[in-house]
């Protein structure tokens, strides 16, 4: 069952990268606009939705969560091949690809939370 956890992890890295690539190349890009946190995005919505089912068993978690421990050496790594100067010296478009992203994804957390609220009976008065 471990392996069918890191198929889920995967799957949902793909499909954020294709994701990302399309993102890329509506916006005129010759990039991959966020793919990663596409993918995490895909990986927490689909996990809820497993763990909802009962399809998301502990083994296929155990699988998931191996990779996971992976995430922040594979952000560090990512991080340290871009270009900083060069993306600073590209003006507003870069401040605005940085800022638009963070602003949508911090006002997209009431939408989640109220998608995906506790139930009525976990929940303290």
């Amino acid at each position: 069952m471990l392996i069918y956890g890191v198929a889920v992890l995967a799957g949902c890295y793909l499909l954020g990268q294709l994701t990302g690539e399309i993102l890329g190349r509506l916006l005129h890009i010759d990039a991959n606009v966020g793919g990663v946190g596409f993918a995490m995005l895909f990986l927490i919505l689909i996990s809820h939705w497993m763990q909802e089912r009962k399809l998301f068993t502990t083994d296929m978690e155990q699988g998931a969560l191996f990779w996971s421990k992976m995430y922040i050496p594979v952000i560090v790594a990512m991080s340290a091949i871009q270009n900083v100067q060069g993306a600073l010296s590209g003006g507003l478009v870069a401040i605005l690809a940085g800022v638009i992203p963070t602003a949508a994804a911090f006002l997209m957390i009431p939408l989640l939370a109220k998608l995906f609220h506790a139930h009525p009976e976990t929940t303290t008065p």
